[in-house]
C-alpha cells in the first residue's frame, strides 16, 4: 500500500502569504475560504490514497485467496488421486491373494475318464470332483475351468502354472508331496482288482507274474509292481480303456481304485468281477502347487465349511450309493 505525502499546513502557508494580502475582513474571509478548499483537496487526496491502498490490499489478498483455493483444489485432486490409485492397488492384491494365476478364476486339471470322481456327460465334465470344485471356487468367488488332460501329465501342469490346482481322485503320495502341496483329504479309497469271470484269480497274490492293465501314473501302477515285472504292466492313458484290454484279452487284471472299479463293473455285469480289500487304504486330496500356501488355505477353508454344513456330504451321496 502506497500513501502519498499530505501537505502540512506550515505549506498551506507558503501558499497564501498573509504578510501580502490585505487585512481586510473580505480579505480575511477570502482566505479562509481557499484554507477551507485547499483542506478539502487534502481530504479528498488522502481519501483517494486510502481507497486505493485498499483496492491494493483487497487485490493482493484476492490473488493471494486464490493461490490457497487453488493449491488446497490441487492437493485435494492429487489426494484423490493417489487414493484411487491406493484402492485399485489394493483390489488387485486381494484378488491376487486368492492364489490363482488368474485372479477371477480357478484352473482345476483333471482326467475326466475316473466315474464317479470325473467323467464327461452331455458334453460336460461331471463327476464328485467337479461339483467339488465347482462350490469351492463359489466360496472363493472366482469361475472354476476345467481342463481334461492326461493324467500323468497333470503334475507338469500344475508346476508350470498352466492350471491351480489337481482334482481328480488323486491319492497322496511320499514322492507326490515332493514337488506339490495336498489339501486335506476328503476322500478315503481303495484299490480294487478286476478280473473276468472265469478267471482264476482270486486274490492279490494270484497276480503273480500275470499282464496286469493300469492307468498310467496312478497309485495302480504301484500296487502292481509288487505283483509282477514292470514289463508286464501295461499302462493305459485311464480306467476305462484298461477294462477294454481286459474285455479283450490283452492282459489279465487291472488295478484301480475302487469307485471306479465298481463302475466299470455295473456297467459290464456279466462279464467282470471285482476282488476288493486287497490293497491298503489310501486318501483323496487337492494338489497345489509347491509353496502355494495362499491357495492351499482357502481350499482347506472352504473344504472344512462345506463338511461342517453339509454340502459335501450331499455331493458324495450324489455319486457314490
Amino acid at each position: 500500500m502506497h500513501i502519498y505525502p499530505l501537505t502540512s499546513t506550515r505549506e498551506v502557508s507558503k501558499v497564501v502569504d498573509v504578510k501580502q494580502v490585505n487585512r481586510t475582513g473580505q480579505t480575511v474571509k477570502a482566505m479562509e475560504d481557499i484554507m477551507k478548499k485547499v483542506l478539502k483537496a487534502v481530504a479528498a487526496i488522502v481519501t483517494l490514497a486510502m481507497m486505493a491502498g485498499a483496492a491494493g490490499c483487497a487485490s493482493s489478498a484476492k490473488d493471494a485467496f486464490d493461490k490457497e483455493t487453488t493449491a488446497a483444489a490441487e492437493t485435494t485432486a492429487a489426494a484423490a488421486t493417489t487414493a484411487a490409485a491406493a484402492d485399485t492397488t489394493a483390489a488387485a492384491t486381494t484378488a491376487g491373494d486368492v492364489g490363482t494365476k488368474d485372479p477371477t478364476k480357478l484352473v482345476m486339471g483333471t482326467n475326466a475318464a475316473f466315474p464317479p470322481f470325473e467323467y464327461v456327460e452331455g458334453g460336460a465334465i461331471s463327476g464328485v470332483d467337479a461339483d467339488l470344485m465347482a462350490a469351492i471356487a463359489a466360496k472363493l468367488g472366482l469361475t472354476l475351468e476345467i481342463s481334461d488332460m492326461e493324467f500323468d501329465s497333470l503334475p507338469t501342469a500344475l508346476s508350470n502354472g498352466q492350471i491351480d490346482v489337481i482334482a481328480a481322485g488323486y491319492t497322496v503320495k511320499p514322492d507326490r508331496e515332493e514337488t506339490m502341496d495336498f489339501s486335506d483329504s476328503y476322500y478315503t479309497a481303495a484299490q480294487t482288482i478286476i478280473v473276468l469271470k472265469d478267471s482264476k484269480i482270486a486274490t492279490a497274490d494270484d497276480l503273480k507274474d500275470k499282464v496286469i492293465g493300469v492307468q498310467t501314473g496312478t497309485t495302480g501302477s504301484w500296487n502292481a509292481a509288487d505283483y509282477t515285472a514292470e514289463t508286464n504292466i501295461k499302462g493305459f492313458a485311464n480306467g476305462m480303456l484298461a477294462v477294454e484290454a481286459l474285455k479283450n484279452g490283452q492282459v489279465d487284471a487291472v488295478i484301480i481304485d475302487n469307485n471306479p472299479a465298481k463302475s466299470y463293473a455295473d456297467e459290464n455285469p456279466d462279464t467282470l468281477v471285482l476282488i476288493e480289500n486287497q490293497f491298503p487304504a489310501e486318501d483323496y486330496a487337492l494338489a497345489v502347487a509347491k509353496g502355494n500356501a495362499v491357495l492351499l488355505e482357502k481350499i482347506n477353508t472352504a473344504l472344512a465349511e462345506m463338511k461342517a454344513d453339509g454340502s459335501f456330504d450331499a455331493i458324495i451321496a450324489k455319486y457314490i450309493k
